[in-house]
């Protein structure tokens, strides 16, 4: 009771802290991320092995045993590991237990992958090691085509100029782009001129490697200015790699250009992106961390209008998927269906009660309690997306219980010939232990949900913290706004007979066809 009468002794309170939720909540909406689900944390960490050549029995014997090894000895809190290895490429799956520090995880796999380096074939580089998330799906996905440009041109326009660009957006990840053909200065062997020449492959990879180098050259002083020094080790021109010497035979100078031909290739092609029949690049670009889905398309797009002016204009740039869409479309059908339940809501509430005045009570207090839920969710580092608003949908039928059952009461007090401050009082206290049991079992049913495991737990919890908050802030409401607005509102009230207008009319009879 003491709540009830600091309510109705102090209105400019609950006034100012009605207007805090409601600017607080609107706060939250608009700087919480959104998203399709909620963040799915398994804590897995993938370590990626790559040498090109090597077959599939001798990575799986040298490098995949070698790792699984290593890690379950120096890595702590794993679940399982899992492997697969194919020719070339070795990707070992590390499953960690639920509590586990994925930071540290993560830098305990890094360790114990450079400590077994030395231990595997002759230039086996370091392992790629990233974290995955069931959640890092691609959010936008651009591909580039071009009619006059050759596939290792916009390969290598997308890889320097475009990726660099759009890296900078806060939130994204994003691999080298699919399809197209790297850009790579290939040295063409002439087997036949080798042999005729006396000069292997290995001294030409030797003249190369010595005579393609980057060296500091110094400075000089020459009279009172200083001058960098550089030296002719490295040619500015493709074409001068053809004269680089590589031996002497017989006194004859042997040059590159009699026996290879150097010039500007590219890769070999390991896939291929084509878009409407035409060979391209393509770009998939994932969220990362609790960034918002539509605020990173929104970024990208931003900055896709000055990439496009910068662009050669024969380059083609198609968005062939945006997740954005689908994230809008959710929310906003999750948004529609929780107002047209509010509407009902308050429709079925005006039949019952025939009062407009404490319909307007119990419609107020419904988006505040949500609203409130909005701002813890917020606080705990949640996301807008199809459960949290799907728990608010659902809960808004379920709110209305606090604030009709007090408001009812107070109108049943009020027709026993109370004065209104003390039918307020009597009401709310009459009520105070049912409503407040009723409040928790219908927590309790949610609240269980936070027992789950694994994905389930992730996917579950936020809707049933989002309906678990808005039903104690429509408790804690039913106590302190409800009675406040009461007194306010009803105050001036005419308790009109039945006849006196149509609407009492419809809902006299509409409480007689009830009762029956």
């Amino acid at each position: 009771m003491w709540i009830v009468r600091l309510a109705l002794n102090r209105p400019y309170t609950i006034a100012v802290m009605a207007l805090l939720i409601l600017i607080m909540g609107i706060l939250s909406i608009l700087r919480t991320p959104t998203d399709i689900f909620p963040n799915i944390n398994i804590p897995v960490v993938n370590v990626i092995w790559s040498y090109k050549g090597l077959s599939t029995d001798e990575m799986d014997k040298m490098i995949t045993n070698w790792s699984e090894s290593t890690i379950t000895s120096n890595v702590s809190n794993v679940r399982k590991i899992e492997s697969q290895t194919h020719s070339g490429v070795a990707v070992v799956k590390i499953f960690f237990q639920p509590d586990v520090k994925i930071e540290e995880a993560v830098t305990q796999a890094s360790a114990s992958a450079q400590s077994i380096i030395r231990r595997m074939p002759v230039g086996t580089q370091p392992p790629f090691i990233f974290r995955y998330n069931a959640t890092d799906v691609p959010i936008l996905q651009l591909g580039f085509s071009s009619d006059s440009l050759s596939e290792s041109q916009v390969y290598d326009y997308v890889r320097t100029r475009i990726r660099p660009k759009l890296k900078t957006v806060r939130g994204t990840r994003m691999s080298n782009p699919f399809g197209g053909k790297s850009r790579l200065i290939q040295v063409d062997l002439d087997p036949d001129l080798l042999i005729s020449r006396g000069v292997t492959p290995e001294e030409v990879v030797a003249a190369v490697s010595a005579q393609n180098l980057t060296l500091p050259g110094g400075t000089t002083k020459l009279g009172a200015q200083e001058y960098t020094v550089r030296l002719n080790s490295r040619p500015t021109v493709l074409a001068a790699l053809n004269d680089i010497p590589i031996k002497q035979v017989n006194g004859t100078t042997i040059y590159m250009r009699d026996v290879a031909l150097v010039h500007d290739g590219s890769d070999i092609q390991t896939n291929i992106v084509k878009q409407a029949g035409t060979k391209g690049t393509l770009i998939s670009i994932t969220k990362s961390g609790n960034a918002s889905t539509t605020a990173v398309v929104e970024e990208i797009r931003e900055k896709m209008l000055d990439i496009r002016a910068a662009a050669p204009k024969s380059l083609k740039i198609t968005e062939l998927s945006d997740q954005s869409i689908f994230v809008k479309a959710s929310i906003h059908g999750v948004v529609v269906e929780g107002i047209i339940a509010a509407m009902l809501t308050a429709a079925m509430i005006l039949l019952f009660l025939g009062s407009w005045r404490s319909t307007l009570i119990v419609a107020i207090s419904i988006p505040l309690s949500i609203l409130t839920s909005l701002i813890v969710l917020y606080l705990l580092g949640q996301t807008l997306n199809i459960m949290t608003l799907s728990g608010l949908a659902l809960a808004i039928g379920i709110l209305v219980d606090d604030a009709t059952v007090t408001i009812e009461n107070i109108h049943r007090n009020q027709e026993l010939g109370l004065p209104l401050r003390k039918a307020i009082l009597e009401g709310a206290q009459q009520i105070a232990t049912p409503t407040l049991v009723a409040t928790l079992t219908i927590c309790i049913v949610f609240i269980s949900v936070l027992f789950l495991e694994g994905p389930a737990f992730y996917l579950f919890s936020p809707m049933a913290m989002a309906i678990v908050f808005a039903m104690l802030a429509s408790y804690l409401l039913s106590r302190t706004l409800v009675p406040m607005l009461a007194d306010l509102l009803l105050a001036n009230q005419e308790h009109a007979p039945a006849s006196s207008n149509k609407f009492h009319k419809v809902h006299a009879a509409f409480n007689r066809g009830f009762e029956k």
